[in-house]
């Protein structure tokens, strides 16, 4: 507990140094834009004056400054304008003047930049030095939000990197206990047939025989089960009604009269590439599910259909129904509405319809106190298209 409360520590502690470096880069890039920004007004302040003194110089006065001021702008976009006609424009594509529209739209954008600097070159006359922001500054503006995309994107990568690892760990860990339990079953179980051939020999009663041997065979079916939860199983092509059927009618024999069980199927074989025992997993998984959400009592029906590609069951109950925010979520580990549940049963259900028969399941249909519908969809061979 101690280790796992040190680990969800320091994850945090990395997690605030991560956001506070962030909030520092950014406070820094603002700090930056705006003294950069304040020394571009003062160039344009200096060009203000240079315009000045050029449009009042004398003849013979040296004009040789206000004409450096004026070359060294190689990046800031300028309109000057008086009576809100265009005087002159420096940076600007020459298109964007011949064009009025385009000319009067940056004049805009160049507004909304930055206010205009007011010359005053002779008393009661005026120009307007309009002025937008130079590439670098631009650059610099957005820079913020790039950063930012970039640590959205990381932090995204790493929630991957860590769930990938998180599930890769726990697939490891399921498929172990699995494994262990196939191994902890077949000891007694290897007891429990040679006990039922002492018992043939002692003349015992042959119906009471063929019941131990129906369970025997039961838990043989379980443990091939489980040994098969991790690794690759080998499939066969299988008519899914007969195999769906089988499953259908042992738990049927099984369960309270009070359940009403129904079947409907195609006539015609339908074959998938299946492993039969895994795939008898799922509907006893998905019966039981439906039966525990009916209470013990209800109407409980398997209906087989299929299309040009899909062949389709459809597990139909009358039990509580399922909140559609959960029609997801059910599937999902550690997910349950029993007291006693693991949340195990439906998670384990969708891996060997998606991982091994490379299928689909989902909750079809639900409703609250009147039932739910969920489909398993595997796709057909070429022999049953």
């Amino acid at each position: 507990m101690q280790f796992s409360d040190r680990r969800n520590t320091s994850r945090w502690i990395i997690i605030a140094t991560s956001f506070l470096i962030i909030t520092l880069i950014l406070w820094n890039t603002y700090t930056f834009f705006q003294i950069f920004k304040n020394e571009e007004r003062l160039k344009m302040n200096l060009w203000a004056k240079a315009q000045k003194t050029l449009i009042t110089a004398e003849a013979d006065a040296d004009v040789e400054l206000p004409l450096q001021i004026f070359s060294n702008n190689t990046s800031i976009p300028i309109i000057l304008t008086e009576h809100d006609s265009i005087v002159s424009t420096v940076n600007i594509a020459e298109a964007i003047i011949k064009d009025e529209l385009k000319s009067a739209e940056l004049l805009l954008n160049l507004q909304r930049e930055n206010p205009p600097i007011v010359i005053e070159y002779v008393p009661g006359k005026f120009q307007k030095l309009y002025y937008g922001n130079s590439e670098l500054l631009n650059k610099l503006k957005y820079y913020p939000v790039a950063l930012v995309l970039i640590l959205v994107l990381f932090i995204a990568l790493m929630y991957y990197f860590y769930r990938s690892t998180k599930i890769a760990t726990q697939n490891k860990l399921w498929a172990g206990m699995a494994k262990e339990t196939a191994h902890q079953i077949g000891t007694p179980l290897s007891s429990l047939i040679g006990w039922v051939e002492i018992l043939k020999g002692d003349e015992v009663d042959e119906s009471i025989i063929i019941e131990i041997e129906k369970d025997i065979e039961r838990l043989q079916t379980i443990t091939d089960r489980f040994s098969k939860i991790g690794s690759k199983p080998i499939l066969e092509n299988q008519d899914i009604i007969a195999t769906t059927l089988a499953s259908y009618t042992y738990l049927q024999s099984r369960f309270s009269k009070q359940i009403e069980f129904t079947f409907t199927a195609p006539k015609n074989p339908i074959n998938v590439l299946l492993n039969s025992s895994l795939h008898s997993w799922t509907i006893e998984n998905l019966v039981k599910n439906a039966i525990d959400a009916m209470k013990g009592k209800g109407k409980l029906g398997l209906h087989i259909e299929q299309d040009n590609h899909y062949v389709k069951i459809n597990i139909v109950d009358t039990g509580s129904g399922i909140q559609k925010s959960q029609f997801k979520t059910i599937f999902e580990p550690g997910f349950t509405t029993k007291k006693r549940g693991w949340g195990l049963g439906l998670s384990l259900t969708k891996r060997i319809v998606e991982e091994y028969h490379g299928g689909k399941i989902k909750v079809l249909q639900s409703e609250i106190g009147k039932g739910t519908t969920i489909q398993v969809a595997i796709k057909k061979t070429q022999e049953s298209s």
